[in-house]
């Protein structure tokens, strides 16, 4: 069975992207927003992974983060946050929100599945 992905971003592209190189390993969901993608798992999904960006509409990517992180389900979900910013002071926010990884776009996607496979692999075994 495939691990569940789930991608949060606001561009089309970059959902399309992601759905297209993540889809013969993950079954991929895409949310354009941190609010809908709260509300689906809210609704009682359940996701191995997270890929969120920063910057969206509606609810941004740390709100977004720290909203999971508070929910007894998806707590301990591994966050990769993937965004335009490469500040240190918006890495720093991230993290300190409860995200596990950060990574700069432009990004490759081969890096951000070794990133995503590496935080899968620290995760307790249930």
């Amino acid at each position: 069975m495939k691990k569940q992905l789930l991608v949060v971003d606001d561009e089309p592209a970059i959902q399309l992207i992601l759905t297209h190189y993540f889809s013969a390993e993950y079954s991929v969901v895409t949310r354009a927003n941190g609010a809908l993608a709260l509300q689906w798992l809210n609704a009682g999904h359940a996701v191995d992974a997270i890929v969120a960006d920063y910057q969206m509409p509606v609810m941004d990517g740390p709100a977004f983060i720290e909203q999971v992180r508070r929910h007894p389900l998806h707590r301990h979900v591994p966050v990769l946050v993937l965004s335009g910013l490469e500040e240190t002071s918006s890495k720093i926010r991230c993290l300190r929100h409860g995200a596990d990884d950060y990574l700069v776009k432009p990004f490759s996607p081969e890096e951000l599945g070794l990133r995503l496979q590496a935080m899968l692999r620290r995760q307790p075994r249930t």
